[in-house]
């Protein structure tokens, strides 16, 4: 995604955002899509219990979900009133595909029934980089920190943790040669300190 020099986020922020729409309009609301995130455990948003979010043209203001946040979100505490009145809700989808792939179900039909037509295009860097993610975590530590580092919530935890699904080499090699570099940055080994062949690497990229 952002090694990528192919990665255009003009190109894909349209797509990430006809995703959402999908999402919240029509795959929250359709039966399959309920099954799947009730097995995982994970609550769509017009099932939150504060605020939910029906569609993308009836957000709840300042939802209080997993993943909703204002957009004048701030780390320093809540909002004044005046500014939480009338502002929109804003839905992240990566709570959604990081569940999704750790419990084995981020294939194409699935993430389509979640996303829409657009999936490939608008989640597909995601679900890379969340899949590398979760190959990292389970080389970092076990299985109970990378369970609680899944855990959403004590009502959302992750009931189980499956090995990543439908691996290919090249995505093993891609995932080894990040993970180099970051053991690298560990070591303080970047810029003018950086190893010949992440060097060489990244010029040829």
């Amino acid at each position: 995604m952002i090694g990528d020099p192919q990665f255009d986020i003009f190109e894909w922020h349209p797509a990430y955002q006809s995703c959402q729409k999908y999402f919240l309009d029509h795959a929250q609301h359709d039966g399959s899509v309920q099954a799947v995130a009730a097995l995982v455990n994970i609550c769509l948003p017009f099932q939150w219990s504060a605020n939910p979010v029906m569609s993308s043209a009836g957000l709840s203001p300042h939802g209080t979900g997993p993943s909703a946040y204002p957009p004048t979100w701030t780390r320093h505490g809540p909002m004044p009133p005046a500014q939480r009145t009338g502002t929109v809700a804003w839905v992240s989808l990566v709570p959604y595909v990081r569940r999704l792939i750790v419990t084995g179900f981020d294939k194409d039909g699935i993430l389509h029934g979640f996303f829409g037509d657009d999936w490939r295009k608008g989640i597909g860097p995601v679900q890379e980089c969340e899949r590398r993610n979760y190959l990292f975590a389970a080389k970092s530590v076990g299985w109970a920190k990378v369970k609680y580092q899944y855990d959403m919530s004590p009502h959302e935890s992750v009931p189980f943790l499956r090995p990543l699904q439908n691996v290919h080499i090249e995505e093993i090699e891609g995932a080894e040669k990040t993970w180099s570099e970051w053991l690298a940055m560990e070591d303080w080994m970047v810029g003018p300190r950086a190893p010949e062949t992440m060097d060489d690497a990244a010029g040829s990229s």
